[in-house]
């Protein structure tokens, strides 16, 4: 799909299908003034391809994780992993997973509606849920904590996003989430049409208490007509910034030249009309 940088106003803020989501949230930590331009202005960061053999592995996972669900049996990661839980079942599962829908909560000091879509839930012996993410990747090693991901940070944040909305629509909710890794395999001496993944179980301590404040920061930052700052080593924004000075600089050069010559043919033009002594 064509990339378009002028998106409906019914998906800016202020618009009937604009939603605050799990990933809006990170994307202001991350830059607040990408988060504007997208949110307040309409004017999201180009996409780059899709990861298509990423959405192929949980996709994988959700159907297998379903079959358990429907036994209400544990899978064989929980059992291996000593996680006492089964695939928590509930008639809107479905939804919550679904993006653009996801679990939602009406936060009523914004007056946002925040979203997010799980990847899965599962509950506890105490009938805690479970907040669970899919991952798949490809690196040297086995992948045991957050700790050997650059991620880690983004990472707690997902989780406590979605242990939030569970807990603000009055389920209880374990501190514990957990990531389901899916690690392919290099090392491997032929494809053979075939990748191989090494599954991990990673537990994770979700993040809530920064939630509150973040959403306080948000509601003054779409409220405001000032432009804010750009964040930390963001590429986006250094793309811009080089790529508006170069331009401009371009402009103005190719303006002071016009008007050199401009000038130059208003004094051959002075010169033709002067009358000559002889």
């Amino acid at each position: 799909m064509a990339y378009n940088p002028n998106r409906s106003s019914d998906w800016n803020y202020g618009g009937k299908k604009w939603r605050l989501s799990r990933s809006k949230i990170d994307l202001f930590i991350e830059c607040p003034r990408c988060f504007y331009l997208n949110n307040k202005l309409g004017t999201a960061r180009p996409r780059g391809p899709a990861f298509t053999i990423n959405i192929a592995v949980d996709t994988l996972f959700k159907k297998e994780f379903d079959i358990y669900r429907a036994k209400k049996e544990s899978h064989p990661l929980m059992t291996q992993n000593s996680i006492k839980a089964i695939p928590y079942e509930h008639k809107d599962m479905d939804i919550w997973r679904e993006n653009f829908k996801g679990l939602q909560f009406t936060h009523k000091p914004t007056g946002f509606i925040v979203s997010g879509a799980v990847d899965d839930i599962w509950q506890n012996e105490r009938g805690e849920l479970i907040v669970v993410d899919y991952k798949s990747t490809s690196k040297k090693g086995r992948i045991e904590s957050l700790s050997d991901s650059s991620w880690e940070d983004q990472y707690k944040r997902q989780i406590g996003v979605y242990q939030w909305l569970l807990l603000q629509n009055n389920f209880p909710v374990s501190k514990t989430g957990y990531f389901v890794y899916a690690n392919a395999r290099a090392e491997e001496d032929v494809f053979d049409g075939k990748l191989k993944f090494e599954i991990t179980v990673v537990p994770c301590d979700g993040q809530t208490e920064w939630i509150e404040p973040t959403l306080e920061k948000i509601k003054k930052c779409l409220e405001s007509n000032n432009i804010p700052i750009s964040g930390n080593n963001c590429e986006f924004c250094s793309y811009r910034e080089a790529s508006g000075k170069k331009l401009q600089k371009m402009y103005l050069d190719q303006g002071r030249t016009k008007q050199k010559r401009q000038r130059k043919d208003v004094c051959r033009e002075s010169l033709s009309d002067t009358p000559t002594l002889f």
